[in-house]
């Protein structure tokens, strides 16, 4: 049986005396759902000896429209130029709110695509856009990562993946983030020194050891998507072995402005294969095409792109096989949004 570490849980009731404790408290970590931080604990991944809870904080829950200037506002109304959804915010509140189905389809299926139902009850969006990387010589016991040595990205200092280099592959393996990034949300990030806005698309970093640029006394505290995103036809497609539970092994996140049968502005961001994900580059090229054209060499741009590495249990080539094939799925949704 794999046990917990000895820690003390806080539950604190204001977010000021959450980021008190987790700066009083240096090994502290915040723990909402905890769907992936506990498990990693029982493998001695994290042994934080502090846990601070945000499910409490209200500053962090709930979806709403704002304005400009932050204000909340009715769904519908014109002053509304954000959709903002807290980070504790459940990833079943994210997959079945009606009005995140409607103005923001491809998030709601990402959301519901995470996992199976009873930890989609219990996992957050800013757990999602947290998750730790995965790796297949990570996500292990500690028998089995001390029979190996260890690894680059946990008590040891050789990647088995690469072999070289100072920097971990582990595979961001989170459903949420690429579609995001595709519609230019934004996180809004609290910690002692004040708050800060950075875009989805700068908050990863090519390092799987750590690979967000949140500090780690700085707590998430909401996800915002601009009301013009909406207006996008988007789409999500994810690659795994069964249809439920399981990481991705590929992820696809397109957003597009359609014109007709044409398309005008479009991104596309892949993601699992490496620490961050990645947006397709030279699309800007394909704008005024019809879409079935644009598929097509979407499909070829990513599959020259993307090159999987050996950090997921499964042949990096049959997963580079797939990029093109689910890009091609993911376009197709296109045309029933």
């Amino acid at each position: 049986m794999l046990r917990l570490p000895r820690y003390r849980y806080h539950r604190p009731r204001s977010l000021a005396d959450a980021l008190e404790r987790l700066a009083t408290h240096a090994d502290a970590l915040p723990i909402a759902g905890g769907t992936d931080l506990v498990p990693n604990m029982k493998h001695r991944l994290w042994t934080p000896s502090h846990l601070v809870s945000l499910t409490a904080l209200p500053e962090l829950a709930g979806v709403a429209p704002l304005a400009d200037d932050g204000t909340p506002v009715a769904w519908g109304d014109p002053a509304a130029r954000w959709i903002a959804l807290g980070a504790t915010t459940t990833l079943h509140t994210v997959a079945t709110h009606p009005e995140i189905a409607r103005r923001l389809p491809a998030l709601a299926r990402a959301a519901g695509l995470v996992a199976g139902p009873q930890l989609r009850h219990r996992g957050t969006l800013g757990g999602n856009l947290c998750l730790d990387t995965r790796c297949t010589y990570y996500n292990q016991t500690l028998f089995w990562r001390q029979a190996l040595g260890f690894c680059l990205k946990k008590d040891g200092s050789v990647c088995h993946v690469t072999k070289v280099g100072k920097k971990c592959v582990a595979a961001h393996s989170a459903d949420t983030p690429p579609v995001l990034w595709a519609l230019d949300a934004e996180v809004d990030l609290v910690g002692p020194d004040g708050e800060r806005t950075v875009p989805v698309r700068e908050f990863f970093v090519a390092d799987g050891s750590w690979n967000t640029v949140r500090r780690r006394e700085e707590i998430v505290r909401r996800l915002r998507v601009p009301v013009a995103a909406t207006a996008r036809a988007q789409a999500y497609a994810k690659l795994r072995l069964r249809k439920a539970i399981d990481f991705p092994l590929l992820s696809v996140a397109v957003a597009a402005a359609l014109e007709g049968d044409r398309v005008g502005e479009v991104r596309l961001v892949v993601s699992a294969l490496g620490a961050r994900p990645r947006e397709v580059a030279g699309l800007e090229r394909l704008a005024g095409r019809p879409l079935d054209e644009v598929a097509e060499a979407a499909a070829e741009l990513a599959w020259r792109q993307c090159h999987p590495l050996e950090n997921l249990p499964v042949d990096p080539e049959w997963r580079r096989a797939m990029v093109p094939v689910y890009v091609r799925r993911a376009f197709a949704q296109l045309r029933s949004n």
